[in-house]
This record gives structure tokens, sequence and C-alpha cells, in this order.
């Protein structure tokens, strides 16, 4: 599918551009005006920003069978669950969980209004599911698949006012999110790329991920273009597995 689906891509807009776009399951992307404009865009994962990521952040499944296919965050935090009849049925069964019954966050012994294991709304979406005090579920997250089981929840404003708490005004329109990016918080880019130095790259073959189309002509080309065209070649001979060298280059702009 992902074959035919290359092909009808590069049908849609011929072969007569001056720039590299790629095609991935039938979508086109396009990214000689966009690199300017994403060059700083990142998304982060909130309230896991624990060092060094494994084990602290995230860690592989004890399971010999998910231990190179499958990893685990090591704080129950999320933002929803999706589960079918047959887990929730088995949640409600499983000795301890109770996991039917809605209930209030636990407190902390001497002062109740003041939660011992987290809000109500991470009591409920993942501190009763996954603690070991309550139904002791073993998260199971695919690797191959992590940033599409990835929720946007939370506004841009969120994660720039990390490290910034004591210099903010809410109501009045002045509060300033150009600063940086705080060094706490866990980036999209750097959990990808510690996964795949922790757990084992697993080759596809034949090769199924994004294809680079080169249309640029001769007038066009630079050292710059053709040092990227050969290093993709490589992944895709590869199988799609980063070498050490692909993960030092995560910047979309480069010098010429």
């Amino acid at each position: 599918r992902h074959s035919s689906d290359t092909k009808d891509c590069r049908s849609v807009y011929g072969r007569n551009q001056k720039h590299s776009r790629s095609c991935w399951n039938g979508k086109i992307f396009g990214f000689h005006k966009t690199r300017h404009a994403t060059q700083n865009v990142t998304r982060v994962y909130w309230e896991h920003g624990r060092y060094p990521v494994f084990p602290e952040a995230a860690d592989r499944i004890k399971v010999k069978e998910l231990r190179d296919t499958h990893i685990q965050m090591t704080n129950h935090h999320q933002g929803m669950f999706l589960a079918t009849k047959y887990l929730l049925k088995a949640w409600k069964q499983r000795r301890g969980c109770e996991f039917d019954k809605v209930r209030d966050r636990p407190g902390m012994k001497n002062r109740p209004s003041q939660p011992s294991e987290g809000t109500q709304r991470v009591w409920m979406s993942s501190q009763m599911l996954y603690g070991g005090r309550h139904c002791n579920v073993q998260q199971v997250i695919p690797i191959e698949s992590f940033g599409t089981l990835t929720v946007l929840h939370l506004p841009n404003k969120n994660y720039r006012r990390v490290g910034h708490f004591r210099n903010r005004t809410f109501s009045d329109g002045t509060e300033r999110f150009d600063h940086g990016l705080s060094s706490g918080l866990l980036t999209a880019m750097n959990l990808h790329l510690e996964i795949r130095k922790n757990v084992k790259q697993r080759p596809r073959a034949p090769y199924d991920g994004v294809r680079m189309i080169d249309e640029v002509d001769r007038r066009g080309r630079t050292p710059l273009l053709e040092r990227r065209m050969q290093e993709y070649q490589a992944y895709v001979d590869r199988g799609g597995v980063l070498s050490e060298e692909d993960m030092k280059k995560t910047a979309l702009l480069e010098g010429r």
C-alpha cells in the first residue's frame, strides 16, 4: 500500500518542482518553505522531565516478549486512557482495584484536603490504574507508535512558563513568552532519540517509511543537499534505523 500511495503522491504534483518533497502513506510534505518556521518548534512531555531519561523517565518492559518493542513511563501521569470491554471487566474484578467505582483521590493522613497521590484528574486517569497499591496495571506503550498515542492537551504558554513562575502576570496582557525552553522539560525529540539509543531498533524490510523525492536540478544542487540525500539513502538501506551520527543531527537548518 505504501508503494502505491507514494506513486499516487508523486503524480499529484509531478516532477518539475525545484525543491525537495517527501511522500509517505499518500501524503505530501514540502520542506522548502517551512524549515525556518519550525526550527524552534517542539513538543514536550509534561511532568516527565526526569534524567537520565532511561530509566528515570521511561524504562523497558520487564516481560521478555515486550522488552524490544514496548516501554513504560515511570511517572504515572497521563492525559487519558482507552480500554476495551474486556479490560474494563478485568479491572473491575481484579482484587484491590475496583476501577469501576468513582471515588475521591487519596488524601494525606493528617491533611485529607491535600492529595497524597496527585490531583483528582491524575488519580482517575493514571494513579488508580497503575499505582502499585491500587490496580497495579502494567503500562505498555509500543515504541513504533509512541508519538501517535500522545494527546496535545496543554497550551504552549504552560511550558513557556516553566522556570519563570516568579515573573509572570496573568491578567494585564503583559506576560512574555519569548524566553527559551526550560532544560527541565522532556522534549519529543529527546525522548525519540533516547528510546532508539536504549531499545534495539528493528529494520523494516521492505522499507515503508518517508520517501524523499529529489527534484532539484543541476543549478540548484549544493554540497549540503548531496550529503543529506546520501544520508537519507543510507537510512533507507538500513531499513529506517538511525545511526549514531543521525542522532546528532536534529537541526532543520544547516549552513550551506
